[in-house]
């Protein structure tokens, strides 16, 4: 790929990620000092000449999230003030994406916040993958490419779980994204009817669908703390499952994750790299790591040339 108008860098939050995308575009990761004063304070030195290029900066804003987050405004604001002709927010993971509306009185929409801090730091544009809800889209006064990891979860699936197969969307807001995947891979469809009495707290309660004797897989955007999806398992066990995997796109997955995963019937979870693997997750074997960073390559192609970034999902 022609790389005189372009230059991609990255910040802390995943290095191999942001490798593995240069190595797609065959471009080389742009030279940044991005480290800490002694205070906690971030410190950002651009060791290169960005002036009138067409500059993509990739960090996924996952734990430390803050850290992360304050990373990627300050690389942009380098950037802006370093005369880029344009800079594009590379932001696998969108975290405080679930913070997109108000559930109670006197709470904020962290997401929208978020979305004014990248803009108003100097981003023109931004990619990301697999927004926790699709509306967060319309937080940004600026473009916004949503792109999804189903692809590559639709293929593996393809690949290893071909007979009597049924997605399962582990509660109601994950309908239309199971629907599509069950549509794809000729599968069946189920629910799980879930009550969530506090946040990262859910119980699964029963399963609407016919998961009798099948080979199921729970879809999902994201496994935090793996309480819905373990719970889910739970469930469809109960219903008659014959096994039970799971797929998402984002391993968060905070807390008890690995140990409500570990001593559940769950037999695998099929991940991507938006998000590295902590160092207690790396362990577990079941654990599928899947990379995205062709697609995120691809779409960084097509918005520097100007292409359509949708052909990538028809």
């Amino acid at each position: 790929m022609e790389g005189k108008g372009i230059a991609i860098f990255a910040g802390n939050s995943n290095p191999a990620l942001a490798d593995k995308i240069c190595s797609y575009l065959d471009l080389p990761l742009g030279g940044a000092k991005v480290s800490t004063f002694s205070d906690g304070e971030i410190q950002i030195e651009l060791d290169e000449n960005v002036r009138a290029k067409d500059v993509f900066v990739i960090q996924s804003t996952c734990a430390p999230v803050n850290d992360n987050l304050m990373e990627l405004l300050l690389m942009i604001d380098a950037f802006k003030r370093s005369s880029a002709s344009r800079i594009t927010a590379v932001v696998p993971y969108f975290g405080y994406a679930r913070q997109d509306k108000k559930v109670a009185p006197r709470v904020p929409i962290s997401a929208k916040l978020v979305a004014d801090m990248l803009t108003v730091a100097g981003a023109n544009r931004i990619i990301t993958m697999d927004l926790h809800a699709g509306q967060i889209q319309g937080f940004f006064n600026i473009p916004v490419d949503n792109i999804f990891a189903a692809p590559v979860l639709i293929d593996y699936i393809r690949s290893n779980f071909n007979e009597n197969l049924a997605i399962v969307s582990p509660d109601a807001g994950g309908v239309e994204r199971a629907r599509a995947f069950a549509k794809r891979l000729n599968a069946d469809l189920a629910i799980i009817d879930k009550r969530r009495s506090a946040p990262n707290q859910a119980k699964a309660m029963s399963v609407v669908g016919d998961v009798k004797g099948k080979i199921v897989v729970i879809l999902d955007d994201m496994a935090d703390t793996a309480g819905t999806l373990t719970g889910a398992v739970e469930a469809l066990h109960n219903a008659g499952a014959k096994e039970t995997h799971a797929c998402c796109a984002h391993a968060v997955l905070s807390g008890p994750a690995i140990d409500r995963i570990t001593e559940s019937k769950l037999k695998s979870l099929v991940v991507t790299d938006t998000i590295p693997l902590r160092e207690n997750a790396t362990a577990c074997d079941k654990i599928v790591v899947l990379t995205i960073s062709e697609m995120v390559g691809e779409a960084i192609i097509r918005s520097y040339r100007g292409d359509s970034v949708t052909t990538l999902f028809v």
